[in-house]
């Protein structure tokens, strides 16, 4: 017998250590060469570890949600074969470290403030499970699969685009899905407290969230803004769109926003609080808030003061569908430099979102409400939408904030503007 101690290898980019999100074995399994042993999470990326002798296991690193340094021990293990008792040494290599693999969940930079899984690519190995109550078919990766059979999960309980269940789909379930939420009730027997605990893409979330809120002091300016004419300018576009995407509120909102933005450079920025420097962008690299079924994730728009409403249509669905789906990247996930956030069809009267560190500000259109207004000496059914802004006040004034709202009220108001040099 030989004792092989398998450490956390170097995952790259700089990365000191990861957090345990789930494990595939437990002391006294026996595993086979390749086996996964548990799934890591680092700012970027969630990673499968696999094994790289058969033996049976002996000691691992800790429980879920801990944090290990790389190239400490994550499992140790007896094996029969001709394995010197050391710990091996992370590869020689510039590529992605040996035994391990990219599995379904990625995730954005560390200064996004909705950190989640992203799958980047699919396990090529799927497995069929029938439902026999519901006569469906769930596919899994093997990793899937074993993770939620320890959990005692039933994977056709489970939602997931596609009905191919990832470990983003799986948390979504355990977070928010396991009672009223994803699968109605089997009986009407009383909820039982349910004690969650607050790892991987949740910590991450409740981390970056806490950390925005504490260091940057937030103020919230809110107006109304009449849409009723850039609402009607939507409509007879799509009405002559062609083969052109169906427009919705939110490119020529990004448009406005585009065009008035250099008269206001200090909104396009980001703020290093620990250098005291702030960097104003002359690009617009704008994230774009989106709900998916694992939590809020923030794709990035690069460039939107180059495209017209068409290009921005686009690429609004492409980031949307693959944040939803999972197969956005890490590059699509960063370095935003605004964030314009909305609840769609949820709407709301008013919203006091939180900035996007390290960025300064946040827009937040709001629901849109048909309502009587003077219109001169008439009243007149108006379409009406509040519009709030969130500033860093070390960085940005009240005034600066309200003046560019009010910019962007006279484009939004005016529509045509939107189109003229």
């Amino acid at each position: 017998m030989a004792k092989f101690t398998f450490n956390l290898p170097d995952i790259g980019e700089g990365i000191a250590e990861a957090e345990i999100v789930a494990w595939h074995v437990k002391v006294g399994d026996h595993i086979s060469e390749d086996q996964p042993l548990a799934d890591m999470m680092t700012d970027k990326a969630t990673v499968e570890m696999e094994s790289p002798v058969a033996g049976v296991v002996t000691r691992v690193a800790g429980d879920a949600g801990d944090v290990i340094a790389i190239g400490s021990m994550l499992v140790e293990i007896e094996t029969t074969s001709d394995v010197n008792d050391v710990s091996q040494e992370p590869p020689e290599t510039e590529a992605a470290p040996a035994k391990t693999k990219m599995v379904e969940d990625e995730m954005p930079q560390a200064h996004v403030p909705v950190p989640v899984a992203i799958p980047v690519e699919a396990a090529a190995e799927t497995a069929l499970e029938s439902d026999d109550a519901a006569h469906h078919i769930v596919t899994a990766s093997p990793a899937v699969r074993a993770r939620a059979k320890d959990l005692g999960v039933d994977l056709s309980d489970v939602k997931a685009a596609g009905g191919h269940v990832r470990h983003a789909d799986l948390d979504a379930y355990l977070n928010y899905g396991s009672g009223q939420g994803y699968r109605a009730p089997h009986s009407s027997a009383k909820r039982h407290d349910e004690v969650i605990k607050v790892i991987g893409m949740r910590r991450r979330i409740a981390d970056n969230m806490a950390a925005s809120k504490r260091h940057i002091p937030h103020f919230t300016y809110v107006d109304e803004i009449d849409v009723t004419a850039i609402e009607a300018m939507r409509a007879d576009l799509n009405d002559n769109r062609g083969t052109k995407p169906k427009l919705t509120l939110l490119p020529m909102l990004i448009v406005a926003i585009c065009k008035t933005i250099p008269q206001f450079p200090m909104l396009n920025a980001r703020f290093d609080d620990e250098a005291g420097v702030v960097t104003r962008h002359g690009s617009v690299h704008l994230g774009m808030a989106t709900q998916t079924p694992a939590g809020l994730m923030v794709p990035v728009i690069r460039d939107a003061q180059d495209m017209n409403i068409w290009q921005l249509a686009i690429e609004i669905s492409r980031l949307a569908d693959a944040a939803r789906n999972g197969t956005a990247k890490s590059e699509e996930l960063s370095g935003s430099t605004l964030t314009i956030t909305s609840l769609g069809p949820l709407g709301g009267i008013a919203t006091t979102p939180v900035i996007n560190r390290p960025e300064v500000a946040i827009i937040g259109p709001n629901k849109i409400v048909e309502r009587p207004m003077f219109v001169g000496d008439s009243i007149e059914a108006r379409k009406l939408m509040n519009l709030s802004i969130s500033c860093d006040h070390r960085v940005v004034d009240g005034w600066d904030a309200a003046s560019y709202v009010q910019a962007l009220k006279k484009l939004i108001e005016t529509p045509i503007l939107l189109f003229a040099d």
